[in-house]
């Protein structure tokens, strides 16, 4: 029961990460229907900023800000060199537009930090453990990075849908010359939503660096399963974005940790180990074609 608990918030921890990079790849994507494969390239950005002033004895917050920023800047910086070049274009000029600034990125952070992975520890002050309930020691880190998952995600939420701001997004959305000729600065507007969401990919970056190693092409991978998040939850829903991030954290942190236990039952350990890790692996795309058969626009589609 214990080891189910641990692994259910390590699950958490996992979806929430995820929920960061969805949340702003979904305003990205889902509402200025922009194909941004670059979105993490800003996770790396904001990693290796981040990793690097704590390396040099900035301290934990002021890394964690820098790292914000860093992946802000580029973001703002790439969309008006870039981006805004390509929101009347078709969906394959933008895929390889930005596919070509993930290659970009990569040799650019191995000139600036060399071939080598830069490593990131925990702040001594999240290095222990709460005890949830007796028994069960819970590293204080991963605890850290699934309230600030929370905090943010419902700050996020309350922009989008309650303010003013979140109003000239979702209308901009709908018809971006409407929104301009009330008097919007709708470019401005998106160069602004374009640089918060890489905020919140650098924010990702820089909470999951102590648990991997800081490196080129770091950014791949979750963006692929950040893609998978926004097409289980719903194109530009952040409803869905918390839903996907969740199912696919928990679905990929218990599955590895107990099909191979379940597959044991009825087969030998040393073929169980190795079917089991490869149906793990295989779980997060087994449950999106799942999803998408009964709900192919996904759980939260908001518009078509």
């Amino acid at each position: 029961m214990l080891l189910f608990l641990e692994q259910l918030l390590n699950g958490l921890q996992f979806g929430v990460t995820l929920l960061l990079m969805a949340s702003g790849l979904t305003l990205i994507f889902g509402i200025m229907n922009l194909i941004n494969l670059a979105h993490g390239s800003l996770f790396m950005v904001g990693a290796y900023v981040g990793a690097t002033a704590i390396a040099h004895g900035s301290g934990f917050f002021l890394g964690l800000l820098a790292g914000i920023a860093a992946a802000a800047i580029t973001g703002m910086a790439m969309e008006f060199v870039i981006m805004r070049r390509l929101y009347r274009r078709d969906h394959l000029d933008q895929v390889l537009a930005t596919f070509g600034l993930i290659l970009f990125f990569n040799e650019m952070v191995s000139i600036i930090w060399g071939r080598q992975p830069v490593a990131m520890n925990t702040p001594d002050f999240l290095s222990g453990t709460v005890e949830l309930i007796p028994g069960a020691p819970y590293p204080a880190f991963r605890l850290a990075v699934i309230v600030t998952g929370i905090v943010v995600t419902g700050l996020l939420y309350f922009l989008v849908m309650k303010t003013r701001i979140g109003m000239w997004i979702r209308a901009g959305a709908s018809n971006r010359e409407m929104i301009g000729a009330l008097g919007v600065n709708i470019s401005l507007l998106y160069t602004v939503l374009f640089g918060f969401g890489a905020a919140l990919a650098g924010l990702a970056g820089v909470m999951a660096a102590p648990f991997s190693a800081v490196q080129s092409g770091m950014g791949e991978n979750i963006l692929i399963l950040t893609f998978v998040v926004i097409v289980i939850g719903g194109i530009g829903s952040i409803r869905g974005a918390v839903a996907g991030a969740l199912l696919i954290g928990l679905t990929d942190t218990l599955g590895r940790v107990y099909i191979p236990d379940l597959m044991r039952l009825w087969l030998p350990p040393s073929v169980a180990d190795g079917a089991g890790a490869s149906l793990a692996s295989m779980m997060i795309y087994i449950l999106m074609a799942v999803v998408l058969a009964f709900r192919p626009r996904g759980l939260f589609q908001t518009h078509g």
